[in-house]
């Protein structure tokens, strides 16, 4: 085969290759935007944007609202966290006054309960969860549209529906009590 032949088939072997290449590339392109682009997805990014941001104001709502009043109260304080008991001293540990923080104690090697830590996380949680609560309660009241979803047991199949609705969707069975009447096209018999 002459030398233009072998020239020919390895350029009509790259343009097949280049075509390829770029059908599969545009394959994954179009398939990237229709998952990209789609309304639930952006639904969903916008969301994770709104939530971040509401989770700050929620957290500041909690710590600089709620928490300073109730850290008047005696068995509070502002430095919750950095209550703990030592359980096990380590070796610089002073007797009279022991160990002022917890990462003191912590680079001394002591082991120690933080239970502050944990009280102020709790009341963090408590605080963030009645908040969002009280959000709920105002968003529904505004919107008539509660976003507390009460449900039920359905008294045939016991799964956990609606309160609102008039048939259990797993079993099909009315809420009303349907089931339980007895209904019949024909005349009842004499006993």
């Amino acid at each position: 085969m002459s030398e233009e032949g072998r020239w020919d088939e390895t350029r009509a072997a790259l343009m097949h290759t280049e075509t390829t290449v770029r059908r599969k590339v545009n394959s994954i392109w179009t398939g990237f935007t229709a998952f990209a682009l789609r309304d639930n997805v952006l639904e969903v990014a916008v969301g994770l944007i709104i939530a971040t941001a509401f989770t700050a104001v929620v957290n500041s709502l909690v710590s600089d609202i709620l928490l300073p009043p109730l850290s008047l109260l005696p068995f509070m304080s502002r430095n919750l966290e950095e209550k703990f008991f030592v359980l096990r001293k380590g070796p610089l540990f002073q007797r009279p006054y022991g160990y002022n923080t917890r990462k003191q104690a912590v680079e001394d090697g002591a082991v120690i309960l933080t239970y502050g830590a944990f009280l102020d996380n709790l009341v963090n949680f408590l605080g963030v969860g009645l908040a969002l609560y009280c959000i709920a309660n105002v968003y529904g009241y505004f919107s008539h549209d509660s976003i507390i979803r009460h449900t039920v047991k359905c008294p045939y199949c016991r799964k956990e529906i609606s309160a609102k609705a008039k048939r259990c969707p797993m079993c099909t069975s009315w809420m009303d009590g349907r089931e339980d009447k007895e209904t019949s096209a024909l005349p009842a018999r004499a006993s």
